[in-house]
């Protein structure tokens, strides 16, 4: 039997959420893209649009965020009720969606990756992150454990195909930058 998640967790979620929110528009951050449009799914990952809309290629990596925070939070807070672990998740991903767009993480993604002319998402770019992440972690929690792990596995696998990036080569590129990476990634 799966526990609900109580109303108190939702409400918390939400305001990690809200607060997030506002912090990106006090940092400066477009509220939709600078086009005037609001795109369902945005697949050009070179382009002005890119992290700028509700969905692109990068919303597998955020699913994938959903499944991780759904085992880190069975793993580490177990004896908590599940909503626990929700506020758990969307604090950590809301805090990553406001450092990912301060000057830091954007300059480095600028000098490390292949996003060389990355400014930062809109905030409902960001937004929509934390909601795919929520999403990712509701699936996580009600399909047996190998359903996610072959999901993020074919996420990855698919990113990788079609943009030449996902969650792992991001994380590598920011942690640990390859030239020969970042040349294969560029398509050289």
């Amino acid at each position: 039997m799966i526990v609900p998640v109580t109303r108190r967790s939702v409400v918390i979620s939400a305001a990690i959420v809200a607060a997030a929110v506002a912090i990106l528009l006090w940092m400066g951050r477009p509220p939709i893209c600078t086009c005037g449009a609001v795109k369902l799914w945005v697949g050009a990952v070179n382009s002005a649009d890119n992290s700028q809309h509700i969905a692109d290629w990068y919303t597998l990596s955020h699913i994938i965020h959903g499944f991780l925070f759904y085992a880190l939070g069975w793993l580490f807070l177990r004896r908590n009720p599940p909503g626990d672990r929700l506020i758990a998740a969307v604090l950590i991903e809301a805090g990553w969606e406001v450092l990912e767009n301060s000057p830091i993480i954007i300059d480095r993604y600028r000098e490390t990756t292949i996003a060389l002319g990355y400014t930062g998402d809109s905030v409902l770019n960001s937004l929509m992150d934390v909601l795919w992440m929520v999403a990712g972690f509701a699936i996580a929690r009600r399909v047996p454990v190998w359903v996610p792990v072959v999901l993020a596995i074919a996420f990855e696998f698919v990113a990788l195909a079609i943009i030449r990036d996902n969650l792992t080569l991001n994380v590598l590129m920011l942690v640990a930058p390859s030239d020969s990476i970042r040349t294969w990634q560029a398509g050289a």
